[in-house]
């Protein structure tokens, strides 16, 4: 079967894992370090801090920001549950709003609708890596969480997502564009708010003992700024991550180069509507290749490429129609990628073999 995401791996983590083996360095520790100050120069960003993952990253910026209980927060209904729950988690209230049909992404156009008195930020998806149209949803005066999971490498304007907006977070989970086995990240226009992320992420400690050893003579004894869990990262995750990043131009340019293959080898297609590509002020992270197959036919269709060997998938269900969410939220767009959207197999691991399949099926699918 061939996977709809994947990563590419090879010596080069291998390497790094067994380096900080050798030292017997597994917890949080020089690795860590070095790939915070590397990322941070690599996306031009003022501070970055390494979490444990993408989604506590999520709840770190949304607690960064301080908002009293019961405060709503915005964010597209078309994204992952961490984005919610981490608003919930946080003792606020999420309100969905609708995307583009186009960019899948939110527009100042589907959020300002929402906006009341008790909205106290935004939160905004880079869907796949082409970026949010960011300006006009800062000049609504609020806070603005970046969800750069899928815009590791993506610009607007020659600017990083996830360091426009006043936090941001990235996510490098094993199937991201930077992949390791589990992690994620947080950058904020404020460095003092990067600082308190580093703070927190030890359950609240303000230094651990190793840290704290070089400026006091009891080192062990700790002082508790606050009640937080534990999102530590570790060497051995962030030893791959230094390899990833290292090698994030190389499997950057293999998975341009696979979604520009489909863009033409799918653009007549009368059946199917392609993604957008990067517009000149945007870069481009190509994390998913997500079309949208109208007409009732897309889960046929689904199951077609199943059935001949390529996995596809949706991502993602719209959160507004869970349950759990009690959301009487009517957002016919997300509604409408809900029936149409899919993902098509997009990552640096596919093979020439592979992509030359997936293309053949495609073009030979009929309803």
């Amino acid at each position: 079967m061939i996977s709809v995401f994947g990563s590419k791996v090879g010596q080069e983590e291998i390497d790094e894992v067994r380096a900080s083996l050798e030292r017997q360095w597994m917890g949080i520790g020089p690795k860590v370090k070095k790939f915070e100050e590397e990322f941070t120069r690599r996306l031009g960003l003022t501070d970055f801090a390494m979490l444990d993952s993408g989604s506590n990253s999520l709840y770190m910026a949304v607690k960064l920001l301080n908002l009293p209980p019961g405060t709503e927060v915005i964010l597209p209904s078309f994204t992952w549950i961490s984005c919610a729950h981490a608003v919930v988690l946080c003792g606020c209230v999420p309100v969905f709003c609708d995307v583009d049909l186009d960019t899948h992404n939110v527009m100042s156009e589907t959020i300002e609708p929402h906006i009341t008195p008790k909205t106290g930020a935004i939160m905004v998806v880079h869907y796949a890596g082409k970026p949010v149209h960011m300006e006009p949803i800062l000049g609504f005066g609020l806070p603005v969480i970046e969800d750069a999971a899928h815009a590791v490498d993506s610009k607007l304007n020659g600017k990083s997502c996830g360091a426009i907006g006043s936090v941001g977070i990235y996510s490098f989970d094993a199937v991201k564009n930077l992949a390791t086995p589990d992690a994620g990240g947080l950058t904020a226009q404020d460095p003092e708010l990067v600082a308190r992320t580093r703070t927190l992420r030890y359950c609240g400690i303000g230094k651990s003992g190793f840290e704290a050893s070089a400026n006091k003579d009891r080192w062990w004894e700790y002082n508790i700024i606050d009640f937080f869990p534990r999102f530590l990262p570790n060497d051995i995750t962030a030893s791959v991550a230094l390899a990833q990043l290292r090698k994030l131009d190389q499997n950057q340019a293999r998975r341009r180069q696979i979604w520009e293959l489909y863009q033409r080898e799918f653009s007549e297609l009368g059946w199917l509507v392609c993604p957008m590509n990067a517009a000149p002020n945007e870069q481009h992270s190509y994390f998913t290749y997500c079309i949208r197959v109208s007409n009732s036919r897309r889960d046929r269709f689904a199951k077609y490429m199943y059935n001949q060997g390529i996995y596809t998938t949706l991502r993602y269900h719209p959160l507004h129609l869970n349950p759990i969410y009690k959301s009487n939220a009517k957002l016919p767009v997300c509604e409408q990628l809900n029936e149409e959207a899919l993902s098509l197999p997009l990552h640096p691991s596919l093979s020439e073999s592979d992509v030359a399949q997936i293309i053949e099926t495609v073009k030979a699918f009929r309803f």
